[in-house]
């Protein structure tokens, strides 16, 4: 082992440490931190600068080979690299001030700060430099700790708050997240060192920044239909504002972006597969889902200094996504109801999911109308002009389309649709007619 790689610090040598040829003649007079940087060793003082040879008198050079120490076991020597010669080995290391430092660069201390997309750099000036054993000029790494106040998502809205980070500057530069709110930044440096060498704290502010870096916590809502915990005869209705999938169309998406306060630009993009069926450049965006299939809303944000490029895949590193997915369309009717006030099946109604026009109407025997409605969520509940009705079939006609019909769907005669429908015909998919006895059956009255 070389001989100055033992050059040991005030702690070490209270506590013991006595193996190294190199140490500080009174550790409580000249505190030091030792600091090793690959093979370089460097001892860091407080104040003055003062050595023990404790193999005895030995001869110190300077990096050119000067004499700086002749046949002494203490000597005084300034900031700089020196060595040791061995048998012919040298064994190098470095001395420095750290107050002489600190006093020279008394005014000088600064925080720059450099925004960007993705992270933020921190450079501190001035730096602390050394010349290493091979005579080249290097940036001593030092221990840091940044404080400042960033945003994050609350329940419902970005909410201010404290952020640190402790990291290791090298070559005077500190590598930290980007942020997303105008603040300044709260340097705390050298705390290991000042600890060591029983020297306050201190820390450099940065000048007010504003952040260039975009974010957003989108949401995605839908419509819901009917009120919470009632019965329906909608199959997969949306009745959970956050559920977005196997839904019954028309199923209404309320989009909302909840940017950064660097956002300027917005982008939701709405894909079936491959198919691109919608993009929109709003804040906040309504779309509604008709025909049945999966879909993804991919959604991303911009400014100018931090473009969305498509083309690199650079927006899908910050998007967000949603799945929806929308049912199939059905329709069936039952052929028998009790409207006696007991709360179960009272209601002529049909059970449905995903339709966009419907139209049914109920004659009695001798065929007049007694009921007629356009909302399949509606049913008759077995009275005429506010009088029960009686007891006995009725006939229904029903004439539907479902969202899942072509857009020029129409219908046909009951021979052709049938046999459409026998032979799964596309012109027929989605489009329902259909007729046939209903039976209104009071039993015991409630």
């Amino acid at each position: 082992m070389k001989r100055v790689v033992g050059i040991i610090v005030g702690l070490c040598l209270v506590i013991g440490c006595w193996a190294f040829p190199v140490e500080t003649p009174n550790p409580r007079k000249w505190p030091a931190v030792e600091i090793h940087d690959g093979v370089e060793t460097i001892l860091l003082f407080r104040d003055e600068i003062a050595l023990h040879l404790v193999n005895g008198p030995a001869t110190v050079y300077d990096l050119s080979g000067k004499k700086v120490s002749e046949g002494q076991e203490v000597f005084f020597p300034d900031d700089g690299t020196y060595y040791i010669e061995t048998g012919g080995v040298k064994d190098h290391f470095t001395v420095l001030s750290y107050r002489s430092f600190i006093m020279q660069h008394a005014f000088d201390f600064q925080v720059f700060v450099q925004p960007r997309c993705r992270e933020t750099i921190l450079l501190m000036t001035p730096a602390m430099t050394y010349i290493t054993s091979a005579g080249v000029a290097k940036t001593l790494n030092r221990q840091v700790t940044v404080s400042y106040t960033d945003i994050g998502w609350g329940e419902s809205n970005w909410q201010d708050s404290a952020a640190v980070y402790s990291g290791t500057m090298i070559n005077n530069r500190l590598h930290i997240p980007a942020f997303y709110r105008a603040t300044d930044f709260v340097v705390r440096y050298d705390s290991v060192w000042r600890d060591e060498l029983n020297l306050p704290q201190d820390s450099i502010v940065s000048e007010l920044i504003l952040p260039i870096a975009v974010k957003s916590h989108p949401t995605a809502t839908a419509t819901v239909r009917g009120k919470e915990n009632e019965r329906s005869n909608e199959v997969d209705r949306p009745t959970d504002s956050k559920v977005l999938e196997s839904r019954s169309a028309p199923l209404e998406v309320f989009l909302e972006a909840h940017p950064s306060p660097a956002v300027q630009f917005y982008s939701w993009r709405i894909t079936r597969g491959n198919e691109e069926l919608a993009t929109r450049q709003d804040e906040t965006v309504r779309y509604t889902f008709m025909n049945p299939g999966g879909y993804t809303i991919t959604h991303s944000v911009a400014n100018m200094q931090c473009p969305c490029n498509t083309d690199d895949g650079d927006c899908d590193k910050d998007s967000t996504q949603f799945k929806v997915s929308i049912q199939e369309s059905q329709l069936l009717v039952p052929n028998v109801f009790t409207p006696n006030g007991d709360g179960q099946n009272d209601e002529f109604r049909v059970l449905y999911r995903s339709l966009r026009d419907y139209h049914i109407w109920v004659y009695n025997r001798w065929g007049k109308l007694v009921y007629e409605s356009t909302d399949p969520s509606r049913g008759w509940d077995g009275t005429i002009n506010g009088r029960p009705a009686a007891e006995g079939a009725y006939y229904y006609v029903i004439r539907a389309i479902g969202t899942d019909a072509a857009k020029d769907a129409s219908f046909h005669s009951r021979q052709a649709y049938e046999k459409g429908k026998l032979n799964s015909d596309d012109a027929y998919l989605g489009v329902y007619q259909l007729s046939g006895d209903i039976n209104l059956l009071r039993g015991k009255q409630k």
